[in-house]
């Protein structure tokens, strides 16, 4: 089940996340800046618009919590310790939407995957609207505002898609993760643009990240029921939008790389299960990206 606490659809100011932002952000607070500082516009060298969209775009993807960096920031861009500081590994990109649905800041994100997707395999920007209004209705209530929400959803269309063509500009702008390809626009004579989160194989998916979701998972124990890997909330399969046969494939994969890890298959009971685990989550990344 959810653990928002308090629901999220601005902060933006409409800017997607541009590639280079969060390694610019990083740098920024770790050498003791302030977002609220007078100086912010000039340091970034970006509008004041955009400096606070920065900040809000680290808090989304869980590099910073109030203002202090987090681990996952310092791992990921630090210039002498980090794993990819400039986006260039095919993981990243799959890491830092993990850490933006799970973290839940950016509401949007964690609804979708979570539950939207799954209660409508092609929606619309009205039917996320919509769905968004009914859970401001539930037992989670919110302050609902219709063109707050259209405005965030516009941004993670953005976000995974890429931003339209404009008048100087013929190719559409790529988005921090549209590579990843998890979110398809779908032709339709309708006037309206409908989307698609399919659950496929993620052959493209390093298991190893897989692996980093299930330990970063505070829920999960020694053994982890299959069905709760597949559609558990903030679950990998939530998350990845990755099928049956997908999930399988990485964890045979896994299973022949790690010793630590078992895949029970009896009487019908499928289970992942730890001989031991890692201290922490983070050494399946030093091992992903340093070999170690």
């Amino acid at each position: 089940m959810s653990v928002l606490i308090r629901p999220v659809f601005s902060g933006h100011d409409t800017f997607q996340c541009r590639p280079l932002w969060l390694k610019k952000g990083f740098d920024f607070v770790k050498s003791g800046k302030s977002f609220s500082s007078e100086n912010a516009v000039v340091d970034l060298g970006v509008g004041k618009n955009m400096v606070g969209a920065i900040r809000y775009w680290l808090r989304a993807f869980d590099l910073l919590q109030e203002d202090e960096l987090s681990l996952l920031a310092e791992l990921l861009f630090d210039d002498e310790i980090g794993y990819d500081p400039y986006l260039e590994d095919e993981a990243t990109p799959w890491l830092l939407h993990y850490h933006l649905v799970k973290r839940g800041f950016a509401t949007s994100y964690h609804f979708i995957f979570n539950e939207l997707r799954k209660e409508k395999i092609e929606f619309s920007e009205d039917f996320f609207i919509n769905f968004v209004k009914r859970k401001s209705e539930s037992s989670l209530p919110f302050l609902f505002n219709a063109n707050t929400v259209k405005s965030d959803f516009e941004v993670f269309q953005k976000l995974y898609i890429g931003s339209e063509a404009t008048k100087d500009r013929e190719e559409i702008i790529s988005g921090l993760l549209t590579e990843i390809r998890l979110v398809q626009p779908l032709d339709r004579p309708e006037k309206k643009r409908f989307f698609q989160i399919e659950e496929t194989e993620r052959e493209e998916l390093p298991a190893e990240i897989l692996l980093y979701a299930v330990l970063d998972n505070e829920n999960y124990g020694m053994s982890v029921n299959f069905e709760s890997l597949m559609s558990g909330y903030n679950s990998p399969g939530s998350i990845f939008a990755i099928n049956r046969t997908g999930m399988l494939q990485k964890i045979e994969i896994l299973t022949r790389e790690f010793d630590f890890l078992v895949f029970k298959d009896d009487a019908g009971i499928r289970e992942l299960q730890f001989r031991e685990k890692p201290d922490t989550p983070f050494e399946i990344l030093n091992k992903y990206y340093h070999g170690s």
